[in-house]
């Protein structure tokens, strides 16, 4: 069920940008970039990323091998923010020595998996009290769509973490239920030292608010409206630890919504 819906989305979107879900006869539109519009041209290209994946043979382990290339491109600074917003512009800021936060790490990831042809989006996680809390509410993370799998899965490029319960890759939704559930079975698949249970009592407490872009093209627009998923029963958030407006967002309680597949 939607219960609010203000989408503000960009009226020259073409035809070709613009792909329709709908859920309970209510349409959400989604827009993305094609692999082949020149920015993921010039970052698949610049950086090489056929070779990134050279070897790899299905999404999943594409997916693994951009998320070990990006956790390698810089260390974690939770303070520091970049010059340009662009992934481009923070991989250059990267290679000069800078370092970023888990946002950047997920903007990032987001960009190569698109530009070799695996629809990704950047997720926004926060607490419960993200209203109330000063700092500390919330955390950044990339998803992936697995077409052979017919999946969206949870890429923690801060990390280098995707989630895994009997080996089966989880969205974050499925990470939040199976930790409340005590669900047995669950680590991670991960090439730096992330421990599995240290990393779940980190995480379990930012499963509980998820937004998402709807406009999720390449360059980024300078305003995004959002898609927020809200738990049964929570009222939709407004504001980030005390300062920062969620802006224009529109709201659900539906998870098929949230994880319909990208349309081609």
């Amino acid at each position: 069920m939607i219960v609010a819906c203000a989408l503000q989305l960009p009226v020259a979107a073409t035809a070709s940008e613009v792909k329709t879900l709908r859920f309970d006869d209510t349409p959400v539109l989604v827009l993305r970039s094609s692999a082949d519009e020149p920015y993921l041209t010039r970052l698949r290209e610049t950086y090489k990323l056929a070779d990134v994946v050279a070897g790899a043979a299905t999404d999943y382990d594409r997916v693994r091998a951009v998320s070990r290339w990006v956790r390698t491109r810089w260390n974690h600074n939770g303070s520091n923010t970049p010059e340009k917003n662009d992934p481009i512009s923070i991989l250059e800021e990267a290679a000069t020595g800078k370092k970023f936060r888990c946002v950047e790490y997920a903007v990032v990831l987001a960009a190569p998996l698109n530009a070799i042809r695996i629809p990704a989006r950047v997720l926004a996680l926060a607490t419960e009290d993200v209203e109330t809390r000063e700092s500390g509410a919330g955390h950044v993370v990339t998803e992936a769509w697995l077409a052979d799998r017919r999946t969206w899965i949870m890429v923690d490029g801060q990390f280098d973490v995707i989630p895994l319960l009997d080996g089966r890759p989880l969205n974050a939704v499925e990470l939040q239920r199976a930790l409340a559930g005590g669900a047995k079975g669950l680590s991670v698949a991960t090439l730096s030292d992330t421990k599995a249970e240290t990393y779940f009592d980190w995480v379990a407490p930012y499963l509980y608010f998820f937004h998402t872009a709807l406009d999720a093209r390449y360059p980024a627009p300078a305003s995004r409206t959002e898609l927020c998923l809200l738990p049964l029963g929570a009222k939709p958030p407004t504001v980030f630890q005390k300062k920062w407006s969620f802006g224009s967002e529109a709201f659900t309680h539906s998870v098929a919504l949230f994880y319909a597949p990208p349309r081609e």
